[in-house]
């Protein structure tokens, strides 16, 4: 029987991460609360070091090698973000790092990827199947697989993000998490069930990319093409056995977010807030906004999970009427 992770685990990656993850801030808008007529609160990992909650996750899986797991390596697979954060974590580790990145994965993101140390290999995301590829270069170079998001000690550093949300607000009535392979929104519901067990918390995900919302109605980790979508850090074709076996347990439902919204949200949190924040890291927002859901009167939670993001592409995106 598969062992999840507990928030035990996330108080013990807290210490790990004491002193290294940035403890980023928690921001209002006055503009926010009149729109959804509730307090909303702003957790900024997009300006967590690397630019997105990964570091927390990833510093946590590879300050539990062995010796000899350092000294052979560690081998990922990431269209960003986790790929930044191994390689940042493993550079400060003194760990060989080497990361399957597919072709059309953001310039920035992979450019940030070598900066930190990281070897890149690259891969398409369309005809390649990249958990058979991880696999064979684990066998080649006896490398360790530390997945982006199905892997316990990678889920209780994500929850680190949410467990200080609570800590800095006190309870909360909601909150929402944007969804790829479900390493967030797992870690955020073990911190969630500890700490404010009578907030309802939402994942949500790209419209085209819904396989959470299907796995969690059927019961049953449902598989999808690639998505096309401008969340490139939700374009995951399935959650994992832990993801989904925290989701389903802890998570009140699994929301969508159309790539228009994104971009509305994009907008709003450059021009009214001053951040970058990437399409993915949109999606709690632009699910707040317009999922329908009863917020009015509430205490909201909405994590910005990421502000990695080409800034040509968010130019062109921020600065038009719709998107292309």
């Amino acid at each position: 029987m598969l062992q999840l992770p507990t928030y035990d685990d996330v108080s013990a990656a807290a210490r790990r991460l004491h002193g290294l993850a940035h403890r980023t801030p928690v921001l209002r808008s006055a503009t926010a609360d009149r729109l959804l007529k509730a307090q909303v609160f702003f957790k900024c990992e997009n300006l967590q070091r690397m630019g997105a909650f990964k570091f927390r996750g990833a510093f946590n899986a590879l300050s539990q090698f062995t010796s000899e797991q350092r000294k052979a390596g560690v081998i990922t697979f990431s269209s960003g973000n986790h790929a930044q954060a191994i390689a940042l974590a493993a550079r400060l580790l003194g760990i060989p790092a080497t990361i399957l990145m597919p072709l059309d994965a953001p310039q920035a993101k992979m450019e940030a990827t070598r900066g930190y140390g990281g070897e890149v290999i690259t891969f398409d995301r369309y005809t390649q199947d990249r958990e058979a590829l991880a696999r064979q270069l684990l066998s080649d170079r006896g490398l360790t697989l530390i997945p982006p998001y199905d892997h316990p000690h990678v889920i209780a550093g994500q929850g680190t993000a949410a467990m200080e949300l609570l800590e800095d607000t006190g309870p909360l009535d909601v909150m929402f998490v944007p969804l790829g392979g479900g390493g967030l929104l797992s870690g955020s519901a073990l911190a969630v069930r500890a700490l404010a067990p009578q907030c309802k918390l939402y994942g949500v995900e790209p419209e085209a990319g819904d396989d959470g919302q299907q796995s969690l109605r059927k019961g049953e980790i449902v598989h999808i093409p690639t998505p096309s979508t401008l969340a490139d850090g939700a374009q995951t074709q399935h959650l994992g056995e832990y993801t989904f076996g925290v989701i389903r347990r802890d998570v009140q439902d699994i929301v969508t977010a159309t790539d228009a919204q994104l971009v509305d949200a994009m907008r709003f949190f450059a021009e009214r807030m001053k951040l970058v924040v990437e399409p993915t890291g949109c999606l709690g927002f632009a699910a707040a906004c317009h999922a329908g859901l009863p917020l009015e009167g509430k205490r909201v939670g909405v994590m910005l999970s990421g502000g990695n993001v080409d800034l040509a592409r968010f130019a062109q995106l921020i600065g038009s009427q719709g998107w292309a």
